[in-house]
């Protein structure tokens, strides 16, 4: 790192310099995203003394209660992509479609996008981390045609980028390509998203498990014994870890990544396919833990290798610190 202040739209600009073919619509799609996210994020600010936390009396294609905040993060994503020349279409988890863009220059745009636009909006009115997930494919279908439902139907090994943004203390964006995972901080004077975090690395090994523990009594056998494991005392080991758990994919996995350590959602009794969804959290999310030298596995694959059949497809997930997936993995081979 120098002193020269780096920002979103110089570092994309230099990485695309490395590919002479490059077309430039890829670096123009992450810039867009992250106007979208600063209009959210201005929101967000001011949650408290506005009319736009808690629900918004409808629900989502899951059954979930939307609430205000997640409908206006969703419209704002989409806006601003909308209005992009390089964007295609989008896909969101607030939806129960796609949105294929018509106008004639998204038609022949090659990139489309699936955003998960507020998660972890339950910690919206207590004042707890959320933040914005997103992923970007190249279409699979003709140019000059609108999107179809296989441009979104993709599996994340077809990933051409993935980030988030986490709205906490500072506000910050993370976003991997296959050339690595660099991390930026919106800094409020000037608006804009500067370098903080450049090449960002996983550790191997962490002492830190992230769960939601009270759900215990639904875990099938082979997660509670993993469980044990991690509460068990052993000095070499360094045993036993720290139990962390916000609620928020984004806030936890962030933690994850900057500190090492293992987030997972497993089956259980209840959803025996998993809670969260494949195509807005796990798929990106998978892809930047694997692109910072993690691991991401569903138990019984890697999650970036299972191949979608429905837009709001669940799975299980077991993410993070390379050694820690592993370990759990092996308790689910065992039971197995």
């Amino acid at each position: 790192m120098t002193n020269k202040l780096v920002t979103l739209d110089d570092f994309t600009i230099n990485q695309t310099r490395q590919f002479p073919k490059a077309t430039g619509q890829l670096s123009s799609i992450l810039r867009d995203i992250s106007l979208a996210c600063k209009i959210i994020n201005k929101q967000v600010n001011k949650a408290g003394l506005v009319d736009i936390i808690g629900q918004f009396g409808a629900t989502n294609i899951q059954g979930e209660e939307q609430m205000k905040l997640d409908v206006y993060a969703d419209e704002a994503l989409i806006n601003v992509l909308k209005r992009s020349e390089h964007c295609a279409g989008i896909a969101s988890e607030e939806n129960d479609d796609f949105v294929a863009f018509e106008d004639e220059f998204s038609v022949n745009s090659k990139y489309v996008v699936l955003f998960d636009p507020l998660d972890g909006s339950s910690n919206i009115d207590v004042n707890a981390p959320i933040g914005t997930i997103f992923s970007i494919y190249k279409r699979v279908s003709e140019l000059g045609q609108p999107v179809t439902a296989d441009d979104f139907l993709q599996d994340g090994t077809k990933l051409m980028a993935a980030g988030y943004v986490i709205y906490g203390s500072s506000t910050m964006l993370v976003y991997a390509t296959r050339l690595g995972v660099n991390g930026f901080t919106l800094e409020p004077s000037i608006g804009e998203f500067c370098l903080s975090h450049p090449d960002m690395q996983m550790k191997e090994d962490g002492n830190i498990y992230s769960l939601n523990q009270g759900n215990t009594i639904k875990f099938e056998e082979a997660t509670c014994q993993f469980l044990q494991y991690c509460m068990e005392e052993h000095k070499e080991e360094k045993r036993p870890y720290s139990h962390r758990y916000i609620g928020s994919m984004v806030a936890d996995l962030h933690r994850t990544l900057i500190k090492g350590g293992i987030f997972l959602y497993p089956a259980d009794k209840k959803n025996k396919s998993g809670k969260l969804r494949l195509q807005y959290e796990c798929n990106p999310m998978s892809f930047i833990v694997e692109a910072a030298g993690g691991m991401s596995s569903t138990g019984t694959q890697r999650v970036l290798e299972v191949q979608p059949i429905e837009l709001h497809q669940r799975v299980p997930i077991y993410i993070g610190s390379k050694n820690m997936v592993k370990k759990a993995i092996s308790f689910i081979e065992e039971q197995a």
